[in-house]
């Protein structure tokens, strides 16, 4: 059996849906099973010959987290801790998701998954943690660790941008700041990949769709597709900003594309360009996002 922690999430509802539509079983919890408590992991897994676990469970409000630390930390840092001592507990296998953020994003080629780590922020320094504890705890592990996360579950950067298309005269959007856009569904079926096969081939990957641009190149590739699709009626001007002009509480990497080399080379897992698999998504999403 699979236990999806973080059912009720974008990528927790991306992995279920996935599961389901390849009749692969699984069982999904989300609030309702408090991942801060060791004792309310272990009475659920109890029985159920669990012989997978994907925690897909998150506090991921960058901002929000420099002023609720403590939270984050419980849920980013303890939290994984909990989730990789039970599966040690109960001989399973265990897939923890993490974040590109646990990187400083001064670099100006490819993170490598043994590449250093150093967050900038709150939100990266609770995750970075909740890598060490997994692989602290448990020894048969898979760190995945993602960026510009996007799906139809939940608040993303590309539902904000159609959002605001059709409330907006004008937008302005970073230009200074690059990175991969990454489709929920891509991760998804990574994970399915590595569970199909029972790997073994434990360790830190990294996993984004592939190509790097920025987040102005990024809105206006959303814009030009969504008008494509017939998602949106008209086009406003998007114009370029530097980070110095919109701050925000917490300083994001400048540069943080991740290298894919490694899960091409032990999954033979490829991934398709970023542009690519937006006017895709696009072209299926509902007008009401």
């Amino acid at each position: 059996m699979i236990w999806i922690i973080g059912c009720n999430g974008m990528l927790g509802r991306e992995v279920s849906e996935l599961f389901q539509k390849n009749k692969i079983p699984f069982i999904g919890t989300d609030i309702e099973c408090d991942i801060t408590d060791i004792s309310a992991l272990a009475e659920f897994a109890k029985d159920k010959n669990i012989k997978w676990i994907i925690n897909c469970s998150a506090y991921t409000n960058v901002d929000k987290s420099e002023e609720e630390e403590p939270k984050a930390y419980s849920i980013n840092a303890s939290g994984a801790a909990n989730i990789a001592q039970t599966a040690s507990l109960i001989g399973a296998k265990l897939i923890h998701i993490s974040t590109d953020y646990v990187f400083n994003g001064k670099g100006n080629s490819p993170y490598k998954e043994s590449d250093a780590k150093q967050p900038l922020g709150a939100y990266g320094r609770t995750k970075s943690a909740g890598e060490d504890f997994v692989a602290e705890k448990t020894d048969k592990y898979f760190i995945i660790r993602t960026a510009w996360l996007y799906g139809k579950n939940g608040n993303n950067f590309v539902h904000t941008m159609l959002r605001l298309f059709a409330e907006k005269d004008s937008l302005n959007v970073v230009v200074d700041q690059k990175g991969t856009p990454t489709w929920a569904g891509t991760l998804a079926s990574l994970l399915m990949t590595i569970i199909q096969t029972d790997s073994d081939k434990y360790g830190i990957y990294h996993c984004t769709d592939e190509g790097e641009t920025t987040w102005f190149d990024f809105a206006c590739a959303i814009q030009e597709y969504a008008f494509d699709a017939g998602l949106i009626s008209k086009k406003i001007p998007i114009n370029p900003v530097s980070s110095s002009e919109y701050p925000t509480k917490t300083e994001r990497p400048k540069y943080s594309v991740l290298s894919k080399e490694k899960i091409k080379n032990e999954f033979s897992f490829i991934p398709r360009s970023w542009d690519a698999v937006l006017n895709d998504y696009i072209k299926v999403r509902p007008k009401s996002v």
